[in-house]
């Protein structure tokens, strides 16, 4: 079984939905440590991916990832978008010219992906940010590759440690981004971008669940 470009696009598709849902808790979780403005950029970043949908159907994974990347980086403020904007060109740059994916291809892409998010935010696990989500979810998918394990096995497994890894947010006291800013009273409050970041590996977990 293999992670198609239509099957790519349907993932999109149901993040894009996933975060409209969860702007006011995404909004609500970064007003305690942040901004108060990752949900509304976030949204706003994604339903301008949603406009530019129709011109990406007819192309590779690896430019369709590039394409989503280019337009957070156009329209999301804050730290969001130049975050979330590189870690889909990163991954779109690993996927060149695929028009499908094996669970090593996309466990390779996350992976390139989340270190163009550490080289761009200079964050480690333990810091508070999207990356205590991203690298358990890592280690769980390079797992699940050596076990030659089904691509929704993995993909259950890595959503599953990207929701622990955000929930292991919550007492950490952040170093950085805004919420560094708050020192100690940044403990206590679950961090919103690991949280957008585990809802993106739990979509693909959900939409994929029969490959």
């Amino acid at each position: 079984m293999a992670i198609t470009r239509d099957e790519v696009l349907s993932w999109l598709k149901a993040y894009i939905q996933v975060i409209a849902e969860n702007m006011e808790y995404l909004t609500e979780l970064d007003s305690a440590i942040g901004d108060a403005d990752h949900g509304a950029n976030m949204n706003r970043g994604f339903q301008a991916v949603l406009a530019k949908m129709p011109s990406m159907e007819d192309k590779d994974i690896g430019t369709i990832f590039k394409t989503v990347g280019m337009t957070l980086l156009s329209t999301v403020g804050g730290a969001g978008g130049p975050l979330y904007g590189t870690f889909f060109i990163q991954a779109g740059n690993k996927l060149a010219g695929k028009m499908e994916l094996t669970l090593a291809d996309w466990t390779a892409a996350v992976e390139a992906a989340t270190n163009g998010v550490i080289n761009r935010g200079k964050a480690s696990v333990g810091d508070k940010t999207m990356i205590d989500a991203l690298t358990p979810a890592i280690d769980a998918l390079n797992e699940a590759v050596k076990q030659h394990l089904s691509i929704s096995e993995g993909l259950m497994r890595s959503a599953e440690a990207a929701k622990n890894g955000m929930k292991a947010t919550i007492p950490l006291v952040a170093r950085k981004g805004r919420a560094s800013y708050l020192g100690e009273r940044s403990a206590g409050h679950q961090d919103p971008g690991a949280t957008s970041s585990f809802l993106l590996l739990d979509t693909a977990a959900k939409v994929w669940a029969n490959l």
